[in-house]
């Protein structure tokens, strides 16, 4: 499942799920446009985590949780708190990054 933030409310969303994997865009980046069809794959393979979309430009709390500096920048929480994060555009590293917290 995915959820496209309408809000800067991700810790919310962060703090309600047991493990959130977000991906970091913005509406000019090239690299996130490429990544979020690969990223709504993973999505669907793994369905106990709940997969969220940020506008890191919209929504600056949202991006402050995983001190986004470059985009996209893909980020994982557990039981509310921070894991690990990557900046890429390839599919395989985001891959490794989620299987980290399955």
């Amino acid at each position: 499942m995915i959820q496209e933030l309408s809000q800067d409310n991700l810790s919310n969303i962060i703090s309600d799920n047991k493990k959130v994997v977000v991906q970091y865009a913005a509406t000019w980046c090239g690299n996130c446009r490429i990544m979020k069809p690969k990223f709504k794959k993973l999505s669907s393979e793994n369905e106990q985590m709940v997969f969220v979309i940020a506008d890191a430009e919209k929504f600056p709390e949202s991006r402050k949780l995983a001190d986004v500096s470059n985009l996209p920048t893909f980020a994982t929480f557990v039981d509310g708190k921070f894991v690990n994060q990557t900046q890429t555009n390839k599919f395989d590293v985001l891959k490794d990054l989620v299987n980290e917290v399955i």
